[in-house]
Formats: C-alpha cells, sequence, structure tokens
C-alpha cells in the first residue's frame, strides 16, 4: 500500500509541477488521459531513481564531496530528463523541453512538493 501512496503522491508532485514550471508539458486530452500519463511518469521517474540514483552516487562521491552536494541537483535535473525521454518513447504525453531552466526546477519542485505531501501522509510506524 504504501508503494501506491508514493506513487499517487508522485503524480500529484508531476502535475503541480507541470502547471508551474514552463517547459514541462502533459498534453493529454482526458482528465483520465492526464491521471494515468501522471502515474505512469511517476512510475518511470521511481524506477529511474531507484536504478541510477545509488550508482551515480557511489561513482561520483568524489564530486558531491567537492561540490558539497550542490551536483545533486544536475543530477536530479538529469534523471528528470531522462524521465521524459523515456516516457517519449513510451508515446505518453509528457515532455520537458530542456535541461535549464525547465528539468532542474522541475526536479527540484517535485522533489520539494513530494517532500511536503510525505510529510502530510502517515507511513504506518507511528
Amino acid at each position: 500500500m504504501g508503494i501506491i501512496i508514493r506513487l499517487v503522491i508522485t503524480a500529484v508532485s508531476l502535475w503541480i509541477t507541470t502547471l508551474i514550471i514552463d517547459g514541462i508539458d502533459l498534453t493529454a486530452e482526458t482528465a483520465a488521459g492526464k491521471a494515468g500519463t501522471l502515474l505512469a511518469v511517476a512510475a518511470i521517474f521511481g524506477l529511474v531513481n531507484a536504478v541510477l540514483r545509488p550508482i551515480i552516487k557511489t561513482v561520483g562521491c568524489g564530486l558531491y564531496v567537492f561540490t558539497l552536494g550542490l551536483i545533486a541537483l544536475v543530477v536530479n535535473g538529469l534523471l528528470f530528463m531522462l524521465t521524459s525521454w523515456i516516457a517519449g518513447r513510451l508515446d505518453l504525453g509528457f515532455h520537458v523541453d530542456g535541461f535549464w531552466p525547465s528539468a532542474l526546477l522541475g526536479a527540484l519542485l517535485v522533489g520539494i512538493v513530494s517532500w511536503l505531501l510525505n510529510m502530510l501522509v502517515p507511513d504506518g510506524d507511528d
């Protein structure tokens, strides 16, 4: 159940990001189509982060230390663009125009909104 809740939270974060950031487009026609696209993109984003983020952090450990963690913003933006590219290959109506400012700000906003929404949802350990 926790995975489904996190998936929905990520989808809501993506939806809010498409409303706020210019250059991130959701092109589905119907509300159901938009919801399905957002859920699919949220699943892709979760898989990309789960698979690639640990590898990137391990390989780029020195760069993370050298930049005091600021390289994480760049990595998040690039993973967001990769998610957009995969969504395009799967004919999903989600597109990020470019790295600056769309992908970088979009990944940052998705992270902040997801964090806030996860704070509002109990995790079951309480």
